[in-house]
């Protein structure tokens, strides 16, 4: 039988943190071996298993995350991007695959996610499901289908807590339209007084933030005539947890490199 994958949880007492915990105990693929909390932490200390309403795992969450990914074979990310950058610099260092999940992330973040890639396997996603996924593989082809002549407007709904916008997913999905309109597109982050009319490259944005939706994606491509609507729901952050340990295996055995969940279910 195959040894589980190792995984080195970083966020592990985040709310994504423990579902990833939750959706990897009694699997035989994978196996949470070491767990970081940020310094001053109140959860470190704390056993993964117990924080999580489960048995004791004998996992007890740690600040140190060079020394944690010295355990593991893949470190998955689902933090903050003022974690992102060192963390996965100890990843390069300890040369295991990293899974960063995290959204918002700026320039200096995403320079450092390039640096690791030179020297380990990084996967980067603003959104884990299958789901997103094949929404991006699906609105790079209607776009380049219909033309430049329908309008492109994306709009994103998430929980009161989330603490960027547009989310992450959102921006990608903006990314893909604009590739698929030619590059030159605009990007209109909501309207209000008189803004004219629409340009011709114009992608709009818009962002919903109330009560406890999980996330929501909806990319309207309308013409004069019709109106093209793809939507994507996520119903529980259960669905990302899954996603997250999918990409982990993944990404173990893969030479150097940036991946991307497209790579993942072969879009």
């Amino acid at each position: 039988m195959t040894a589980p994958v190792a995984i080195a949880l970083v966020g592990a007492a985040g709310r994504m943190g423990k579902e990833i915990i939750k959706a990897a105990a009694g699997r035989q693929d994978v196996v949470i071996v070491a767990a970081v909390e940020r310094s001053g932490s109140p959860n470190l200390g704390a056993d993964i298993g117990q924080l999580c309403g489960l048995p004791p795992s004998g996992v007890t969450i740690t600040e140190d995350v060079l020394a944690a990914f010295h355990q593991a074979r893949i470190a998955i990310e689902l933090s903050s991007p003022s974690v992102t950058a060192r963390a996965c610099r100890c990843a390069a260092d300890a040369g295991i695959g990293y899974v960063c999940g995290t959204t918002g992330l700026g320039e200096v973040e995403l320079s450092a996610l390039d640096e690791a890639s030179r020297l380990v396997p990084v996967l980067v996603a603003s959104n884990l499901s299958p789901g997103i996924a094949v929404l991006r593989s699906l609105l790079g082809q209607a776009i380049a289908a219909l033309g430049p002549h329908y309008d492109v407007e994306i709009i994103e709904s998430h929980h009161r807590g989330k603490v960027d916008a547009p989310s992450g997913t959102a921006l990608e999905l903006a990314r893909c339209a604009v590739e698929a309109l030619g590059g030159s597109s605009d990007l209109r982050h909501g309207r209000n007084g008189p803004v004219g009319p629409r340009s011709a490259h114009e992608v709009g944005m818009h962002a919903v933030r109330a009560g406890g939706v999980f996330g929501d994606h909806t990319v309207v491509i309308a013409g004069m005539e019709e109106r093209l609507e793809l939507t994507h729901r996520a119903q529980s952050r259960a669905l990302f947890a899954q996603g997250a340990l999918r990409a982990a295996l993944f990404l173990h055995g893969k030479p150097k490199g940036r991946y991307t969940m497209g790579d993942v279910f072969g879009l």
